[in-house]
Protein backbone atom coordinates (compact mmCIF):
# COMPACT_ATOMS: atom_id res chain seq x y z
CA UNK A 1 0.00 0.00 0.00
CA UNK A 2 1.25 3.47 -0.86
CA UNK A 3 1.09 6.50 1.45
CA UNK A 4 0.87 9.98 -0.07
CA UNK A 5 1.80 13.34 1.43
CA UNK A 6 1.21 16.65 -0.32
CA UNK A 7 3.18 19.83 0.28
CA UNK A 8 3.81 23.24 -1.23
CA UNK A 9 0.42 24.87 -0.91
CA UNK A 10 0.07 28.47 0.16
CA UNK A 11 -1.36 31.91 -0.49
CA UNK A 12 -0.61 33.57 -3.82
CA UNK A 13 -2.04 36.43 -5.83
CA UNK A 14 -3.98 36.01 -9.04
CA UNK A 15 -1.67 35.53 -12.01
CA UNK A 16 1.13 34.02 -9.96
CA UNK A 17 2.49 30.48 -10.06
CA UNK A 18 2.82 27.73 -7.49
CA UNK A 19 4.09 24.17 -7.47
CA UNK A 20 2.64 21.53 -5.18
CA UNK A 21 4.31 18.20 -4.59
CA UNK A 22 3.22 14.71 -3.61
CA UNK A 23 5.70 12.40 -1.94
CA UNK A 24 5.02 8.69 -1.78
CA UNK A 25 6.20 5.99 0.59
CA UNK A 26 5.48 2.35 1.11
CA UNK A 27 5.62 1.35 -2.54
CA UNK A 28 7.19 2.59 -5.72
CA UNK A 29 5.08 5.16 -7.56
CA UNK A 30 5.96 3.60 -10.89
CA UNK A 31 3.22 1.06 -10.16
CA UNK A 32 0.48 3.70 -10.14
CA UNK A 33 -1.43 6.13 -12.27
CA UNK A 34 -1.26 9.44 -10.40
CA UNK A 35 -3.76 12.26 -10.28
CA UNK A 36 -4.55 15.56 -8.66
CA UNK A 37 -8.04 16.49 -7.49
CA UNK A 38 -9.23 19.58 -5.68
CA UNK A 39 -12.09 20.54 -3.42
CA UNK A 40 -13.26 24.10 -2.89
CA UNK A 41 -15.32 25.10 0.16
CA UNK A 42 -18.88 23.88 -0.17
CA UNK A 43 -18.17 21.96 -3.39
CA UNK A 44 -17.48 18.37 -4.34
CA UNK A 45 -14.11 16.92 -5.20
CA UNK A 46 -13.09 17.90 -8.73
CA UNK A 47 -10.68 16.20 -11.10
CA UNK A 48 -7.70 18.36 -12.10
CA UNK A 49 -5.23 16.16 -13.97
CA UNK A 50 -3.76 12.66 -14.22
CA UNK A 51 -0.60 11.07 -15.59
CA UNK A 52 0.10 7.54 -16.72
CA UNK A 53 2.74 5.31 -15.15
CA UNK A 54 5.10 5.81 -18.08
CA UNK A 55 4.47 9.59 -18.23
CA UNK A 56 3.43 9.11 -21.83
CA UNK A 57 -0.14 10.22 -21.29
CA UNK A 58 -1.57 13.15 -19.39
CA UNK A 59 -5.16 14.28 -19.02
CA UNK A 60 -6.40 17.69 -17.87
CA UNK A 61 -9.69 19.20 -16.87
CA UNK A 62 -10.75 21.93 -19.28
CA UNK A 63 -10.64 24.48 -16.47
CA UNK A 64 -6.87 24.07 -16.04
CA UNK A 65 -5.73 23.07 -19.51
CA UNK A 66 -2.85 25.25 -20.67
CA UNK A 67 -2.21 26.58 -17.15
CA UNK A 68 -1.39 23.50 -15.08
CA UNK A 69 1.20 20.80 -15.75
CA UNK A 70 1.47 17.43 -14.03
CA UNK A 71 4.79 15.62 -13.90
CA UNK A 72 6.34 12.74 -12.03
CA UNK A 73 9.78 11.57 -11.02
CA UNK A 74 9.47 7.86 -10.39
CA UNK A 75 13.07 7.69 -9.19
CA UNK A 76 12.20 10.19 -6.43
CA UNK A 77 8.77 8.67 -5.82
CA UNK A 78 7.21 12.09 -6.37
CA UNK A 79 4.53 13.77 -8.43
CA UNK A 80 4.23 17.50 -9.03
CA UNK A 81 1.57 19.95 -10.10
CA UNK A 82 2.91 23.17 -11.59
CA UNK A 83 0.20 25.83 -11.59
CA UNK A 84 0.55 29.06 -13.54
CA UNK A 85 -1.75 32.00 -14.20
CA UNK A 86 -3.63 31.16 -11.04
CA UNK A 87 -7.15 32.47 -10.60
CA UNK A 88 -9.24 32.97 -7.45
CA UNK A 89 -11.46 30.09 -8.61
CA UNK A 90 -8.46 27.78 -8.31
CA UNK A 91 -8.67 28.20 -4.53
CA UNK A 92 -9.15 24.73 -3.02
CA UNK A 93 -7.57 21.92 -1.10
CA UNK A 94 -5.46 19.96 -3.59
CA UNK A 95 -5.25 16.19 -3.18
CA UNK A 96 -2.84 13.71 -4.67
CA UNK A 97 -4.31 10.30 -5.53
CA UNK A 98 -3.06 6.95 -6.87
CA UNK A 99 -4.56 3.94 -8.59
CA UNK A 100 -3.47 0.96 -10.61
CA UNK A 101 -4.70 0.34 -14.11
CA UNK A 102 -5.91 2.97 -16.56
CA UNK A 103 -6.17 6.74 -16.30
CA UNK A 104 -9.40 7.98 -14.79
CA UNK A 105 -10.99 11.32 -13.91
CA UNK A 106 -13.34 9.79 -11.33
CA UNK A 107 -12.40 10.10 -7.68
CA UNK A 108 -14.02 6.77 -6.61
CA UNK A 109 -11.56 4.98 -8.92
CA UNK A 110 -8.63 6.10 -6.75
CA UNK A 111 -8.14 4.09 -3.54
CA UNK A 112 -5.11 5.99 -2.25
CA UNK A 113 -5.21 9.64 -1.17
CA UNK A 114 -3.06 12.18 0.57
CA UNK A 115 -4.33 14.54 3.26
CA UNK A 116 -4.39 17.56 0.94
CA UNK A 117 -2.65 20.91 0.76
CA UNK A 118 -4.45 24.28 0.76
CA UNK A 119 -3.99 26.61 -2.20
CA UNK A 120 -5.50 30.07 -1.85
CA UNK A 121 -5.48 32.59 -4.70
CA UNK A 122 -6.33 36.17 -3.81
CA UNK A 123 -7.71 38.63 -6.34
Amino acid sequence: QVQLVESGGGLVQAGESLRVSCAASGRSLCTYVMAWFRQAPGKGREFVTAISRSMGTTYYADSVKGRFTISRENAKNAVYLQMTSLKPEDTAVYYCAAKVGLLSDKSPDYPYWGQGTQVTVSS
